[in-house]
């Protein structure tokens, strides 16, 4: 049976790559697996029929035969081990690929998506641009040890794995705050995770489906 993946109807970002479901169309296509897409609306998410597959009424989920999946480290975890091409053989390596995984979703990406609430959600209040400040440090402090860690290496740990998928998924919500621009290296760091062929190919599949054309790029 085919993979089936689910995404908004509309994404909020116009299919520019920030949905979650661009980073399981990724995992996808650096393994060679074919997937099809259903598209979810913003009601249908709340419905029983979406529920059932994702209990908090997110997106995406992962459908294969009788396995329905949520959360996308979970679903990019399981394309990993189930498919060659994004965890390393040896054992250790394999380890250490996982717990990047897991700093990009449970360490990296908690204030990023604070930036993004103090921004959109909670930009008309009083005193919302005085956190600013307070909310772009946590980054930082962050990025900063992120940046020393991955040092002059193209990626986190030997060659490229679901580790810096995640990661690199996680690092490109901040290109519009210029935050990341302040260490190159990880600006360099996303950049090839960008320009990796898997990557060009979820990028363009998931702009068409929003806008029904690919990316001029």
């Amino acid at each position: 049976m085919t993979i089936t993946i689910t995404a908004f109807e509309r994404s909020p970002d116009g299919g520019r790559g920030l949905a979650r479901d661009t980073r399981v169309r990724w995992a996808l296509e650096e393994v060679g697996q074919p997937y099809e897409v259903r598209a979810v609306s913003f009601p249908a998410m709340k419905e029983q029929a979406h529920l059932a597959l994702h209990p908090f009424g997110q997106i995406p989920t992962y459908e294969d035969g009788d396995l329905a999946l949520f959360e996308t480290g979970a679903i990019v975890f399981h394309v990993a081990e189930r498919h060659a091409g994004l965890l390393p053989d040896d054992a250790n390596a394999r380890a250490r690929a996982i717990t990047w995984m897991f700093a990009a979703v449970n360490t990296v990406e908690p204030p990023i998506l604070e930036l993004t609430t103090a921004r959109i959600l909670e930009g008309d209040k009083s005193w919302a641009e005085a956190r600013l400040p307070l909310v772009k440090d946590r980054i930082r402090d962050r990025l900063g040890p992120l940046s020393a860690r991955l040092g002059d290496a193209d990626w986190l740990d030997g060659a490229f794995s679901a580790g810096d998928l995640m990661m690199v998924s996680v690092l490109l919500r901040l290109r519009m705050s210029g935050i990341l621009n302040e260490y190159p290296n990880l600006a360099a760091y996303v950049a090839r995770g960008e320009a990796r062929p898997a990557y060009k190919r979820a990028f363009d599949a998931q702009l068409a489906f929003n806008t029904g054309k690919p990316s001029a790029g």
